[in-house]
């Protein structure tokens, strides 16, 4: 649907790793939060990549978090199928139903880049393969939670891919890169690559605190003539600080 390389955001998460303490922190960001973008203006803090790339993105989280970012990773729609299909899939423990009637069908192929088709993912353990993970964690209808349910989702799948790839180290990283054709693309050097897949296994759920910034850290509203979700800072900055500091 976009220019290639000025993608609509679809999940943005900070990540902070602590090898020392064997910690790890996810904090989901919405994509429709109301934010002052460098360079650009107010808007949705998804609209920060799709303008100006990964350094937009980082300007962006920086300077309304209030925190340092030193490396971004991205993957496409198509990246994380690919990825999820080359480990052989992953298992995921569904606790809430995904009920979707309008899932785009921009993958599938069709000639209508605003086509929708219908997508259900049942309660329950279920392996699941890189279509049906993506399905789980992009759908955003029917669900009363919307958005903030999706990104509980995304950060459940993301622990789920470190489990199934708990057996990979840095010699499978030429086949597994040359199997993506750019859908992978990060910041993060060989060096520091290899000392992370060092500790990966170090990181299991209890160690591994999950953020996902509901109300009262935000409230949804309208700006631009759109749905917009409203940060409040004197809530998040703190939460940020003491957990990415």
């Amino acid at each position: 649907k976009f220019v290639p390389d000025r993608l609509n955001t679809q999940s943005m998460i900070l990540v902070r790793v602590d090898p020392a303490a064997k910690q790890a922190t996810m904090l989901s960001i919405p994509r429709d939060l109301w934010v002052q973008i460098p360079n650009q203006g107010w808007g949705k803090i998804s609209w920060a990549y799709q303008e100006a790339g990964p350094q937009g993105a980082i300007a962006a989280v920086e300077s309304n978090f209030k925190v340092h970012v030193d490396d971004y990773v991205w993957i496409g729609l198509d990246g994380l199928v690919k990825l999820i299909d080359k480990l052989g899939g992953v298992n995921l423990q569904v606790t809430n139903p995904v009920m979707d009637d309008y899932y785009p069908a921009d993958l599938n192929g069709t000639t209508d880049p605003y086509a929708y088709y219908r997508v259900a993912v049942l309660p329950g353990a279920t392996h699941m393969d890189g279509v049906h993970a993506l399905q789980y964690v992009r759908s955003r209808h029917g669900d009363s939670r919307g958005d903030f349910a999706r990104s509980e989702r995304q950060q459940q799948l993301l622990l789920a891919i470190k489990a199934a790839a708990s057996h990979m180290n840095v010699a499978d990283l030429p086949s597994v890169a040359s199997a993506f054709n750019g859908e992978v693309k990060t910041s993060i050097g060989l060096d520091k690559m290899r000392a992370l897949m060092s500790i990966a296994n170090d990181f299991s759920g209890p160690n591994v605190h999950r953020v996902v910034l509901v109300p009262p850290y935000t409230s949804e509203g309208w700006a631009g003539g759109q749905s917009v979700v409203y940060p409040d800072w004197s809530q998040i900055r703190p939460l940020v600080q003491k957990t990415f500091a």
